[in-house]
């Protein structure tokens, strides 16, 4: 029974700590946007260099996480730290450039709590035999995204200034990375022997990682694209405002939901599978606008492209901590930054293929959704276990081959 407690109180410190540094630090600009733009006469291509100073941070931030000698407590200590420092900053200033710089540290920071939650979080509830909570962990960035949805569209309705907006979200971010200080302790517990991963053959070779890597770089080329312009798709099919202001907390609960409803899957099925199966689902979302120019269409594409981002996003973090051969942590910022280059990757692919060549939205998201079928496949291929080697197999799950 204590265990259990632990492992609950564990997962939600979890789950607190991925709402502040993807709720707020990665995603709340995009419902602040419009308040911004109202506020303070921010122009669109300010706005996309704003995005994309986060979207880079985050990567930068993967691949420092890779090389970076700290102890997981340490980074996520500091990440949590920045996240609230640079959303206070971006409230307090009124200076483009300034916010330039908090928008790609708060990236960065966002990466070290991503990396370093997902490291300790599946270290210890192993340790306590209670895996499956980490439905429970990612779940935080889908009610992160909802909750600063909400609070924007809130505060939009109330007539509050967006230096205010970012204030607000400071403070709960203060209170969400203070309620996590039970994640600090650098001491990690070993795990036990019912509950330390079996293994019935060498780990994985090196080549084994490449190709998750490359695997989760397509989910973030793929992701982005729908994450980027479906919105701007909407717009174009119905002009009411509050279906906007719904949208991004919708997308949110969303993601939420589907990975609580994954957790005990996992136990269950092969890691690979379920996400192959979810990237099969995100392409169906990113194809189906492009075949069928409804608003239907777009609402349904959104919750594949939702449901299935966090299920991949968990997933794929917990088969590299699995098959990390004691540098799950590295693994884990690898796959962080093949994503983030794969996000950066997505529109500016279609921004040169537009201007190159008149290529329009459609063509990028058939590629996209080309890519995922792409990738689906490879993952469950048997040549993705070099040397016939498998990955480590939870106590009661079937092996991937």
């Amino acid at each position: 029974m204590q265990q259990k407690s632990s492992a609950t109180l564990l997962a939600f410190s979890g789950f607190i700590a991925l709402a502040v540094a993807m709720g707020i630090g990665r995603f709340a600009f995009t419902p602040l946007l419009p308040m911004m733009q109202q506020d303070v006469g921010l122009g669109l291509a300010e706005g996309g260099w704003l995005a994309s100073a986060n979207y880079l941070g985050y990567l930068v931030g993967a691949l420092i996480a890779i090389v970076l000698p700290s102890s997981p407590a340490t980074l996520l200590r500091t990440g949590l730290i920045l996240v609230v420092a640079t959303t206070a900053l971006m409230g307090i200033t009124d200076n483009w450039l300034g916010w330039l710089t908090w928008r790609f540290i708060a990236g960065a920071a966002s990466a070290w709590v991503l990396v370093s939650t997902t490291s300790l979080c599946l270290t210890r509830l192993a340790a306590l035999g209670q895996p499956q909570k980490a439905g429970v962990v990612f779940a935080g960035v889908g009610s992160g995204i909802a909750l600063a949805g909400l609070l924007c569209m809130g505060m939009g309705l109330g007539d509050l200034s967006s230096s205010a907006a970012w204030l607000v979200l400071a403070l709960f971010a203060l209170a969400g990375a203070w309620s996590t200080r039970s994640l600090w302790a650098d001491a990690v517990p070993a795990p036990t022997a019912a509950a330390t991963p079996q293994t019935s053959a060498p780990a994985p070779a090196r080549n084994g990682h490449w190709r998750l890597i490359l695997c989760y770089g397509i989910f973030g080329f793929g992701y982005i694209l729908p994450g980027t312009f479906l919105p701007a798709q909407a717009r174009l099919l119905v002009a009411d405002p509050a279906i906007f202001g719904l949208a991004w907390p919708a997308f949110g609960l969303s993601a939420a939901i589907s990975t609580l409803m994954t957790g005990r899957l996992v136990a269950r099925y092969p890691r690979r599978r379920i996400w192959a199966a979810c990237q099969l689902i995100m392409a169906a979302g990113v194809l189906l606008p492009v075949l069928w120019h409804t608003l239907s269409a777009i609402v349904i594409a959104a919750l594949c492209v939702g449901g299935a981002f966090m299920v991949i996003t968990m997933v794929g973090l917990q088969e590299a901590q699995a098959v990390g051969s004691g540098n799950g942590r590295k693994l884990i910022a690898a796959l962080t930054a093949s994503f983030a280059a794969g996000q950066l990757i997505g529109p500016l692919f279609f921004s040169l293929t537009h201007s190159w060549f008149g290529a329009q939205l459609e063509h990028a998201l058939i590629l996209a959704a080309v890519l995922l079928v792409l990738g689906s496949i490879w993952l469950i291929s048997p040549e993705g276990k070099a040397h016939g080697a498998h990955e480590p197999t939870l106590p009661g799950r079937p092996p991937t081959n």
